[in-house]
């Protein structure tokens, strides 16, 4: 039977969690780059014992608490999740290991076994956002995947959703009502089959 991706797609409202981003250099930097392009007023701090002069600018652009110093498990405390990215295996992780101890999420860089979750590739256009993922096997071909569809979902999309979320709201009737009339209006979104034969 063919392997699949059990992963279970979410989407975290990152400026209501207290995150914590372990490392500074350059792992450190992508995965803090990476959250505040998706969420510019995510709530997040970073611990480590030096940064690189990039993620101090980045995080001085978005307000980023920068603590420098060693990781102690202290600073799990009040948390939602935690990323480690530091270039030292031990250190991640008992970062682990502290946080499976609190119930945390965690996310080890490079370590698939040790991850709760991925941070997939991301294509944001306005209020539309998908995220891919490739179950932790190739970050590569998740890239070239949002680079395909972020060229092929025009850009008047978010206007489109403008458009039919003010007209969901002046449907009346019960749920199943509103649920038949955003299906039919909708129904030129889908892309058949045949269409590509």
């Amino acid at each position: 039977m063919e392997e699949r991706n059990e992963l279970y797609p979410v989407f975290l409202k990152v400026n209501k969690l207290n995150i914590l981003i372990v490392g500074g250099g350059e792992v450190g930097h992508e995965k803090l780059h990476f959250m505040l392009k998706s969420s510019p007023n995510a709530n997040v701090e970073m611990v480590a014992t030096w940064y690189l002069p990039k993620t101090e600018e980045l995080a001085n652009q978005h307000g980023i608490k920068m603590t420098k110093g060693r990781y102690r498990s202290k600073y799990l405390r009040k948390r939602h999740f935690v990323i480690a990215a530091t270039n030292d295996e031990k250190l991640n992780k008992r970062v682990y290991k502290h946080a499976k101890k609190r119930f945390l999420l965690a996310n080890i860089a490079d370590t698939p076994d040790l991850c709760d979750f991925y941070m997939g590739g991301i294509v944001n256009k306005g209020h539309v956002k998908i995220a891919i993922s490739t179950n932790g096997k190739s970050p590569t071909a998740a890239k070239r995947l949002r680079e395909f569809f972020e060229e092929v979902i025009p850009e008047n999309v978010n206007q489109m959703v403008e458009n039919l979320n003010e007209y969901r709201k002046s449907i009346k009737g019960d749920f199943e009502d509103k649920v038949n009339q955003m299906n039919t209006i909708t129904e030129a979104l889908k892309v058949k089959k045949e269409n590509h034969d």
